[in-house]
Parts: C-alpha cells; sequence; structure tokens
C-alpha cells in the first residue's frame, strides 16, 4: 500500500502526473473528483480531464465526505484523489471543520489497503493575498499540505511537467 502526494502550481501538470502514478498499480483505478461543476468554466475543466482519462477508471464524485468514500473504495485498484485544495475549499464553502476533516483523512490512511495518489496545489508560493478570506484558504491549504504529506509514504513537487521527489 502507498499513499503518494503530488503537489505544484496551477497547471503544472501534477494532475497528469498523479493519473500515470495511480496507473503503476495494479487493479481498475479510481477517479475520486472532488470538483463540483458549479458553472461552465469548471464543466470544461471535467470534461478536460474526463477525456484525458481511459474508460476503465472508476469514477466516484467526492466534494465533501473524502473519508468514507475512500474507505468505500478500498481493496480494489489504486484511488486518485484530485483534488484536496478543492475538497478544502469545498469544506469552507459548506462551514465544516477543515481542521478535523484534514486530520481524520490523516488519521484514516495507514489503515486503507489499496494506495491513494493525491493532488493538490501549492497556493502559498505567490504574493500574500489582499483579503481576510483568501489569506485563510492559503494558510489553511498549507497546514492541509504538510498534514498529508506527513501521512504520505511519498510526496513530489512537480513543476513545468517535471517531478521532484521530495520524499
Amino acid at each position: 500500500m502507498a499513499i503518494i502526494l503530488i503537489t505544484g502550481g496551477a497547471r503544472s501538470g501534477k494532475s497528469k502526473r498523479a493519473e500515470m502514478r495511480t496507473r503503476t498499480f495494479p487493479g481498475q483505478p479510481v477517479y475520486v473528483a472532488t470538483a463540483e461543476a458549479l458553472d461552465a468554466e469548471m464543466e470544461a475543466r471535467i470534461a478536460k480531464h474526463r477525456a484525458r482519462r481511459e474508460a476503465d477508471w472508476i469514477e466516484r464524485e467526492v466534494p465533501l465526505d473524502l473519508v468514507p468514500a475512500l474507505v468505500a473504495t478500498d481493496g480494489g485498484g489504486a484511488r486518485l484523489v484530485d483534488c484536496l485544495t478543492l475538497w478544502l475549499s469545498n469544506l469552507l464553502h459548506a462551514e465544516r471543520n477543515w481542521e478535523h476533516e484534514v486530520n481524520a483523512l490523516a488519521a484514516a490512511l495507514p489503515s486503507l489497503k489499496s494506495p491513494v495518489v493525491f493532488v493538490t496545489n501549492e497556493v502559498g508560493l505567490g504574493i500574500v493575498p489582499d483579503n481576510a478570506l483568501a489569506r485563510r484558504y492559503r494558510d489553511a491549504a498549507g497546514i492541509m499540505n504538510q498534514v498529508i504529506a506527513a501521512a504520505s509514504d511519498e510526496v513530489e513537487f512537480v513543476v513545468a511537467g517535471l517531478p521532484m521527489k521530495l520524499k
């Protein structure tokens, strides 16, 4: 069993890398999508991701309840969770306790049998956001990424489509 975290900036190639890593494990891969198609732009992004994947992926749409989804899909092929930062945004929007949810996810990982590959965005590399909500999100994402990285067996940082192994 392996827990892999793949991080990077927007359009860095991290999702493509995560799909490739997920396919290296035996069994039918499971794509756990945290995005919701709330507007036309997000619909187009989701369609682009779907078109890139082969038809043999099992897809689960999970905007909030990530731990139960991982438990329910355990025992089969590797799971790709794309992405943790959208999941975090969903949790904040739903006014759920994101710290509790992140810690529950990290605590659940050692008991899983099938591999999990997580995608997350590294949002703290730019300028300090000019509003409190954006700063709260940036800080929460940084904390979440640290917690999940600590619980992961491997961590990669993708820049310009090139992975760098961090752990």
